[in-house]
């Protein structure tokens, strides 16, 4: 075979200069454009007769779990892996093509949407998912993270953070109840309370600091919420918690007391890891604070999403995930293999290769194209090898959480996931050295 496009009987090459790219288990199909939806009313319960906001755990295997939230916009099964649509979108791909690549909920951030093209526009629109046109659940951060990111041109204080536009330098307060205001204005099926999210390796001072003014703002956004959906004929929100305290194991427990004495939840976030500290740190504090946590409520470890860390999380009974970094590593050219772990499709020696990107992967991706057009592709700067590497990662991470499912339906995770990671690892270890 050569280098070019693989392309089986059952695959017709596409007819139109842009075409949705879909993974279906009969191959791809033709999205026909559409008239624009009407922005609609408050949603209909698609989870079925279940209660909204309820999570079920179905089977466990030591601390993993798999179960199903159900939400105003469909059943979420966990584990799950949520792609980031940070401005409404999830780089380069259509809405289509991501929940044919199997998403179940994406994520949009209220940081970068409240500045463009502003919650009020998106409001008007239908919400994100009139918006976007995504008709699965969604879920909304709180613009924390991008704000404290930002800290040397932003400010904390008791009653917010002040912080400077990076598009125009404009100057913005962020309060609980403002973020909580904009959230709702975006839509989301579940919302983010506002936190303060210390940096890295942080000192016991400012991670004391930092968890202590989150349980603060936790009850004045828990306030604004309440106030905001009381005129809600029906539920249409729910409001996530954020356990905060860096890497000290007794303030993490001492968060998710604090957050769980506040209020009745229906779930539960663990955010400020995967921000510069060592794996084994962020392992020890999720063993930390587990024992803390209900059983009924899903928990969602915030910003990541490497291969390994989803398997090493969900083995500690972490159930949603979400991380930036199969896009952006896709369109820089990185991209997960199963039997190689991370490389990069630059390397010479995908030069002449007429093999798949990943033979143990079904995605479009690598069911039509040859390693040699992928590296093609990259090296001229077209924007097709983006959308290609980001459709593979973003499969690569969906398909790994519901295999972890399936794994734990079946009673037998601890085993197949250490097999998995032992692979991926020496994958990586003989891509290095070779």
């Amino acid at each position: 075979m050569g280098g070019g496009p693989r392309v089986s009987a059952a695959t017709s090459l596409p007819r139109l200069a842009f075409q949705p790219i879909l993974r279906q288990t009969t191959g791809l199909r033709t999205i026909r454009p559409r008239a624009p939806r009407p922005a609609p009313g408050p949603c209909a319960n698609r989870a079925g007769s279940r209660p909204l906001f309820e999570f079920q755990v179905q089977a466990t295997d030591g601390p993993a779990r798999a179960g199903v939230l159900n939400l105003p916009h469909g059943q979420v099964r966990t584990p799950v892996f949520m792609p980031v649509g940070t401005q409404a979108t999830v780089k380069t791909l259509t809405a289509e093509e991501v929940e044919g690549l199997g998403a179940q909920i994406i994520l949009g951030n209220t940081y970068h949407l409240y500045l463009r093209p502003g919650h009020d526009v998106v409001q008007q629109m239908g919400g994100l998912h009139g918006f976007g046109g995504w008709k699965k659940p969604i879920l909304t951060d709180s613009g924390g993270f991008q704000v404290f990111s930002l800290s040397d041109i932003s400010t904390i204080g008791e009653d917010g953070v002040e912080f400077q536009s990076h598009i125009d330098g404009s100057r913005h307060l962020f309060t609980p109840e403002r973020v909580m205001e904009i959230e709702r204005a975006l839509g989301a099926d579940i919302i983010m309370a506002f936190d303060q999210c210390p940096p890295g390796q942080s000192s016991r001072e400012l991670a004391t600091e930092a968890y202590e003014r989150t349980l603060r703002w936790l009850a004045r956004c828990r306030t604004a919420f309440e106030r905001g959906r009381a005129d809600d004929p029906e539920p249409r929100q729910t409001l996530f918690p954020i356990v905060q305290g860096g890497i000290h194991a007794d303030l993490r427990v001492a968060s998710a007391r604090g957050t769980l004495a506040s209020g009745d939840w229906d779930g539960i976030a663990i955010g400020g890891l995967s921000v510069g500290e060592p794996k084994p740190q962020m392992h020890d504090m999720l063993d930390a604070v587990r024992p803390e946590l209900p059983d009924r409520l899903p928990r969602y470890l915030m910003g990541v999403g490497y291969p390994d860390d989803l398997l090493e999380a969900i083995g500690r009974g972490i159930d949603m995930f979400d991380c930036v970094a199969p896009t952006r590593n896709g369109r820089n050219g990185a991209v997960w293999i199963t039997a190689e772990g991370q490389v990069n499709i630059k390397q010479r020696r995908f030069l002449t290769d007429a093999g798949p990107l990943d033979p143990e992967c079904g995605c479009y991706t690598c069911r039509t194209y040859t390693r040699a057009y992928l590296r093609h592709l990259f090296v001229a700067g077209e924007g097709l090898s983006m959308r290609l590497l980001s459709i593979h990662n973003l499969h690569f991470l969906v398909n790994l959480a519901n295999q972890a499912r399936e794994h734990i339906l079946a009673g037998d995770y601890a085993g197949w996931s250490r097999a998995w990671l032992d692979r991926f690892a020496a994958g990586k270890a003989a891509a290095v050295k070779g």
